[in-house]
């Protein structure tokens, strides 16, 4: 259908004496239609009176939506059976009568005063590090009235992840803002969305270090947050493009310098550089504290029997004194500091879950001075002090008692130590005599021969009188 600027210049063409076949070929259009123009003899466009062919459906078509919830698949599939109606056509009539549109809104624009604002939010891209194609966390943060931009990138973003790279932004931009807008992200809300939203109290207290307060804007407004979300698109297409990395550390170190670059590049849309803007900026920022602690987790774990200790799947090893101690682990970004007692260590953090080994070789000790297996245990050596004619029994008792062989060795101390030497020693002579290795057996034997003298006290004579 020709519009008004089309038959405008027909007619004006017309009125000139040009003929019909003439403006059709200067006009690129058919003779039929210059003809109907002239003849309607008006630059008006006729109305569009086709009949909607769902039209006399409206009301049904309504309730359903209402009753699918707005799905209009599933208003197709309670629709057809009672009427012959396309999904194309079902949805373009929706469309025209304005059924579960909403109609559009202008963009608009927002300013901000230097120190104002600060926007955060992440985004998941495919990235190549080390070999293999990885899908790494894009965390990106950008001041509203210079544009300074900075990001980074890790395997999984979760607060102690989110608190981490905020501390980092603070550091690299020398201070913050009064507010950081954010993405109504689950990382940072407790409950509620836009300006109900209520953080959780651990990121609520961490803001409050830094004197800024967390916003996020409302649902389906990303407008608010056009900030961070346009620099996404070219972190994607522009730092990540035939770049290689070897592992987490070298694309971080890469990213902070691409970013020290672009902030000092010229923007068109700007019609200024960043880092100028910056200096003004800076100035209007919230000061850091005067000591910025380091963001860290607290774990409790025990030192296996390998003399490791297990986080996120990878193990650190821990000198071989600590094995089965209990020890505190404190998780920071870059290290694992593992503590017991005044004694602390610290490894390189492995940030993949990767089931890998980390060891230190102080914490092993040389080929040939380990324990050997040949060698005495200290139980076998407190037996052989209290009581070295007992030697065959207890070898007996190693290779056919019916219990573990330290709690044997335990129980069979305990005997020596507070039973009288002499009826021990019967009872013990006897169960060798016959193959008896039950302790426990062992033990009512001492007891019978004992009768009434029982346990030996300490202070008193043979006879029972005070020493």
């Amino acid at each position: 259908m020709l519009n008004q600027r089309s038959r405008t210049t027909i007619l004006e063409l017309h009125q000139k004496g040009v003929g019909k076949r003439a403006i059709a070929r200067t006009l690129k259009i058919s003779r039929a239609a210059v003809r109907e123009v002239i003849r309607s003899e008006s630059v008006t466009p006729p109305a569009f009176n086709r009949a909607e062919i769902a039209e006399p459906h409206r009301q049904e078509i309504l309730d359903l939506f209402d009753l699918c919830e707005g799905n209009l698949v599933r208003v197709h599939e309670e629709l057809e059976a009672k009427v012959k109606l396309s999904y194309p056509a079902l949805t373009a009539f929706c469309r025209r009568a304005g059924i579960g549109e909403k109609p559009d809104v202008p963009a608009g624009q927002y300013h901000f005063q230097p120190g104002q604002e600060l926007q955060h939010d992440t985004s998941p891209h495919e990235v190549v590090i080390g070999g293999k194609k990885r899908l790494v966390q894009i965390a990106s943060a950008v001041l509203c009235y210079s544009r300074m931009l900075f990001f980074q990138c890790s395997p999984r973003f979760q607060r102690f992840d989110c608190k981490a790279f905020l501390t980092e932004v603070l550091q690299y931009f020398g201070g913050g803002c009064a507010s950081v807008m954010i993405d109504n992200t689950h990382v940072v809300v407790l409950k509620g969305t836009g300006a109900s939203m209520i953080p959780v109290p651990e990121m609520a207290a961490f803001a409050e270090r830094y004197d800024f307060v967390f916003h996020a804007h409302e649902v389906g407004d990303a407008n608010r947050s056009g900030r961070v979300e346009r620099p996404f698109l070219y972190i994607q297409n522009n730092f990540f493009s035939g770049r290689t990395f070897s592992d987490w550390a070298d694309l971080n170190a890469q990213a902070r310098a691409w970013c020290d670059r672009v902030n000092g590049k010229y923007k068109r849309h700007l019609r200024a550089v960043p880092r100028d803007l910056f200096a003004m900026e800076k100035p209007r920022m919230k000061p850091l504290p005067i000591w910025v602690p380091e963001v860290y987790r607290l774990y409790q774990r025990t030192v296996d029997v390998e003399g490791y200790v297990n986080l996120h799947t990878n193990r650190y090893s821990v000198p071989a004194e600590w094995l089965g101690r209990t020890v505190e682990v404190r998780e920071t970004r870059d290290r694992v500091e593992i503590g017991y007692g005044r004694k602390s260590i610290s490894h390189v953090r492995v940030i993949d879950s990767v089931g890998q080994r980390v060891t230190e070789k102080e914490h092993r000790p040389p080929r040939g001075t380990g324990v050997k297996k040949t060698d005495p245990s200290p139980e076998e050596k407190t037996v052989f002090q209290l009581a070295p004619d007992l030697a065959g029994y207890m070898a007996a008792l190693k290779k056919r008692g019916r219990k573990q062989t330290t709690l044997a060795l335990r129980q069979l101390i305990r005997m020596i130590r507070e039973y009288p030497q002499g009826p021990l020693r019967d009872a013990i002579a006897e169960a060798e005599q016959y193959g008896l290795f039950d302790l426990d057996r062992v033990e009512r034997m001492v007891l019978r021969r004992i009768a009434s003298d029982y346990f030996r006290l300490k202070g008193r004579d043979d006879t029972g009188g005070d020493e």
